[in-house]
């Protein structure tokens, strides 16, 4: 019996990207709580640990980067859709491949800047200026991975949405707002 075909393949592979950079980002923000409460219990113990704020800071960078591609894919990335709302299905259809074109383009230049400054960083070793000397491509490296990472799921929205599909986060707000749930509409 054959297995599933290319499409079915390719949609698992890019599900399971935005799942597994979405649970890094959760990961992530479990870790910005952990380094607080080690803080706060270090502190009432007359210590500190070095490099918190820092760490902290790096973390959230992380959470918020990695983060992008599954939050896009379930509509839950702010929109302004009170245009787009009023049109008849062709024209909405038109503005979507447009504004989803012009998001591509951002990203792209949004992932490739990043990757230059996380390469640069790594090219002159800078190290952050705080109690510990972290290197900074690592945390500088989760940007344009969080960016690329987005910039495939608008391409991916793009060409479904150019083989006629609705895309994902239209239907993810419309499967909310038929079950009554408006907490997470843009």
């Amino acid at each position: 019996m054959p297995g599933p075909g290319p499409a079915v393949t390719l949609r698992r592979l890019l599900d399971g990207l935005y799942a597994a950079a979405a649970g890094l980002a959760a990961l992530s923000l479990l870790s910005i709580f952990v380094v607080m409460i080690a803080q706060i219990v270090l502190r009432e113990m007359g210590r500190q640990l070095p490099g918190a704020d820092d760490l902290s800071a790096y973390l959230c960078v992380a959470t918020t980067f990695l983060a992008l591609a599954a939050t896009f894919r379930r509509g839950e990335i702010i929109r302004v859709s009170m245009v787009l709302n009023h049109l008849r299905p062709g024209p909405r259809r038109a503005m979507e491949i447009l504004t989803l074109t012009l998001a591509a383009c951002v990203m792209a230049y949004v992932t490739w800047w990043t990757a230059q400054e996380a390469l640069f960083a790594w090219e002159i070793e800078e190290v952050a200026q705080g109690t510990v000397a972290f290197p900074l491509w690592v945390p500088k490296l989760v940007m344009p991975l969080g960016a690329g990472l987005l910039l495939v799921a608008i391409l991916d929205e793009l060409a479904a949405t150019l083989r006629g599909a609705t895309p994902s986060y239209v239907r993810a707000a419309a499967e909310r707002a038929a079950a009554g749930d408006y907490t997470k509409e843009p």
